[in-house]
């Protein structure tokens, strides 16, 4: 339809649109931009919308650009390639692909599904699962209002607003029932049964299968469920939270996927083994009551099939004959088939962190769900306690999702450490070095993230296939041999193509907080390329402590105008219910009218994925100074340092088994219960660092203008993060680890 609107040589354009796999092919987004540039931006980048909101004018002056239509037909004929290409070789078998359920993904700047590290980190994994040709399938849910937009005022403080999206002007399709029309699913929530459609945004190869609740069937309250990501209200995110596992497992059921295995990213999804269980369950107990409704009976037959494909022994009888057959019995043996098939990921060191809820109130938003089940509610929510027998206790998600899944990781080495730790309650019989949780470090897609320079300087250097061989320590040899002159060449573009963003940015977004006209042009006019950059841009919470860079505010004032001077660009949200995180962003604020900080100091609202990407490609020093030991990885560290940037970082996280002396500054990751007395030294710490060993490594120039030692850290950061810490490494481990052994 869309192709039907545009001039007929734009036809592979529009078909282009419709799978995000142009979004990380080198001159993909230059390929859009050609169309209409600035539309492009006022689109988020959505190449659907430029094709359908483009001028004529600019359709036809594109439709006459033979270099562009050409680029269009090697993308297209790429794609194509990329599709028909059969399943990698031991991988998975593409009739079982894995199953990967996420509350949010971060794909792209234009699909705003996302609020942080979490989403972006499942963005990555389903590129790379793409590029690798690893069958596999994503759920998740379509939020009409995504997660909130950031205005932050003229005194720092945050406010908070929602957008809603135009689901038909996002590059994905409703998935269609036998009959052409919408395919829908029904999940028992509280008292009422929810319906929801189903989108598909194609993600290369991988097909991402989105939940949404706002459809006529439902009334206001259960339309709302799918709104927002992360609603504030406990109970709209707990109903997020069934629709997620059980809707997620019948959206797959419906359209004949079964799944090899089952990864729960987050305990978000935990319902989901539950809802495979369930298929058996509601075959044996719901079989007399559903006859005479088609719609019911085609669930049925849904939910039988799935029980077939799950547990075969089981199922032998199918009708009213078996409905009174088996019980509660029966369902604990298909829980534990389930159990078999999936495997958990948690990412949240933080006890707040992990969502859980008053007993009743679990109580109310399951009882439908287990009665299906043939399930005592009481018995689904006592799997969601630390200690089932105590009735007092709050449903955790955390909980649930480790009970029902055969194999749990953390997200980094020392992640790993902490949840064992954290969770050991759950297993007394054992110490916690022994709690079945090991780790899968995180990683990171470098084609999504690598800036165009780096790219280029790389594919020049290392051979065009390095990123298909990024996780092996040999092709990241050659780093060793490309000249000064041209890593820092590099560099230097990627750091200028910042400076100009932030230049603009800067004035507009001042002007809008209601600043005075001299301060918002401040940092416009006195942003230089050649000063050394540092980037904090992350999730505003204390413990990532923020206020660290602003303890000894002299001492920040003369770091910022120094001989060797420092500009510093920041980035973050705050969640809206989390003052204490709201008032130290608006810490950063206090010091606002010193010239000085007018000038070096750039706070970007409302932190994206295309910020976060302009970011980390063009920022030297990389800083995350969180307390130890709550950083479960902090991926964004990894994307600078493959492009180039250097990381100053708390030894937390990725970085504790990433940093070895050479490649990068450390703080110490010690834990103290004693917050001040940290906070003083960690602060000191940084200071120091900062004034003894980055400034000079960045400022002291050979007789060609080059920081000779500088460069040496980068060479040696590059060799060292770039094959153990992609996006390629890590599915590997999990295909190696986790995903291996299941059926």
């Amino acid at each position: 339809m869309l192709a039907e609107r545009l001039p007929e040589p734009l036809a592979p354009l529009a078909r282009l649109a419709y799978n995000y796999r142009w979004s990380w092919a080198p001159g993909g987004h230059e390929l859009f931009a050609a169309v209409d540039a600035e539309r492009f931006e006022r689109c988020a980048r959505n190449p659907v919308r430029l094709l359908q909101e483009a001028p004529p004018a600019a359709l036809e002056r594109a439709a006459a650009n033979q270099a562009l239509l050409a680029r269009a037909r090697d993308l297209e004929a790429l794609l194509e390639a990329e599709l028909d290409a059969p399943a990698a070789p031991g991988s998975l078998d593409p009739r079982r692909p894995a199953a990967f359920l996420c509350a949010e993904y971060g794909v792209h700047v234009s699909l705003p599904l996302y609020a942080g590290g979490l989403g972006a980190l499942a963005g990555d994994l389903l590129k790379e699962a793409s590029d690798r040709r690893v069958p596999l399938v994503a759920v998740g849910l379509m939020y009409r209002r995504g997660y909130f937009r950031q205005r932050v005022d003229a005194s720092g403080w945050q406010q908070e607003y929602w957008l809603e999206s135009d689901p038909e002007r996002v590059p994905g399709a409703l998935v269609s029932g036998p009959g052409g029309e919408p395919l829908m699913v029904e999940v028992p929530i509280g008292e009422q049964s929810v319906a929801a459609q189903v989108w598909r945004i194609e993600v290369g190869r991988v097909p991402l299968y989105l939940l949404d609740t706002d459809v006529a069937a439902n009334g206001p309250l259960e339309r709302f469920i799918t709104a927002r990501l992360y609603d504030a209200d406990p109970q709209t995110r707990l109903a997020q939270y069934v629709l997620l596992g059980v809707g997620g497992m019948r959206a797959l059921r419906a359209l004949g996927i079964e799944p090899s295995v089952v990864h729960l990213n987050e305990g978000h999804a935990a319902l989901a083994p539950f809802a495979l269980a369930l298929g058996e369950s509601t075959r044996r107990r719901l079989a007399p009551a559903l006859v005479g409704s088609r719609a019911d009976e085609r669930r049925l037959v849904g939910d039988v099939h799935a029980a077939q494909a799950w547990a075969p022994e089981a199922t032998g009888k199918v009708g009213p004959e078996a409905a009174n057959e088996g019980g509660e019995g029966d369902f604990e043996a298909a829980l534990e088939r389930a159990r078999a098939h999936t495997i958990f990921t948690t990412h949240t060191p933080v006890e707040a962190g992990n969502d859980a809820y008053p007993a009743d109130q679990a109580r109310a938003a399951l009882h439908a769900l287990a009665a299906q089940a043939g399930c005592a509610v009481e018995r689904l929510v006592a799997l969601g306690r630390r200690h089932p027998e105590r009735g007092d206790e709050p449903f955790g998600v955390t909980e649930l999702a480790l009970r029902l899944s055969r194999a749990a990781n953390g997200v980094s080495r020392r992640h790993g450490e902490v949840a064992r730790a954290m969770w050991s309650s759950l297993w007394p019989e054992r110490p916690p070095e022994q709690v079945p949780i090991g780790h899968v470090t995180n990683g990171v897609h470098i084609s999504t993230w690598i800036g165009p320079a780096m790219r280029e300087l790389l594919d020049r250097h290392l051979g065009a296939d390095w990123i298909e061989r990024a996780d092996d320590p040999a092709a990241w040899e050659p780093v060793e041999a490309i000249p000064d002159e041209e890593l820092w060449q590099a560099r230097c573009a990627q750091r200028a193509e910042l400076i100009a963003l932030v230049r603009d940015r800067s004035v507009t977004e001042r002007l809008l907080r209601g600043d005075v006209r001299e301060y918002a042009i401040a940092a416009s006019q006195a942003l230089r390329e050649d000063v050394l950059t540092i980037g904090f841009a992350r999730r505003v919470a204390a413990y990532k402590r923020l206020n660290l860079l602003t303890r000894d505010p002299d001492w920040t004032l003369r770091l910022l105008d120094g001989e060797r001077p420092v500009q510093v660009l920041l980035a973050g949200k705050a969640h809206p219910r989390d003052e204490e995180a709201k008032r130290m962003l608006q810490s950063l604020f206090g010091l606002k009218w010193a010239r000085v900080v007018a000038e070096r100091v750039v706070f970007l609202d409302d932190y994206d994925l295309a910020s976060a990407a302009a970011l980390v490609r063009g920022c030297d020093l990389w800083l995350n100074v969180p307390r130890p030991p709550l950083e479960a990885c902090g991926t964004s560290g990894m994307k600078s340092a493959f492009n180039g940037g250097l990381q100053l970082s708390v030894l937390d996280g990725w970085w504790a088994e990433a940093f070895d002396g050479e490649n990068g500054w450390a703080l110490s990751g010690e834990v103290s219960s004693d917050h001040e007395a940290q906070d003083a030294r960690d602060a000191a710490a940084l200071r120091q660092t900062l004034q003894e060993q980055v400034l000079p490594a960045f400022y002291e120039r050979d007789e060609r203008g080059l920081p000779v030692a500088w460069l040496a850290r980068i060479r040696a950061s590059l060799r060292s993060i770039g094959p153990r810490f992609c996006a390629t490494r890590m599915l590997r481990e999990y295909l190696e680890g986790p995903y291996r052994g299941v059926e």
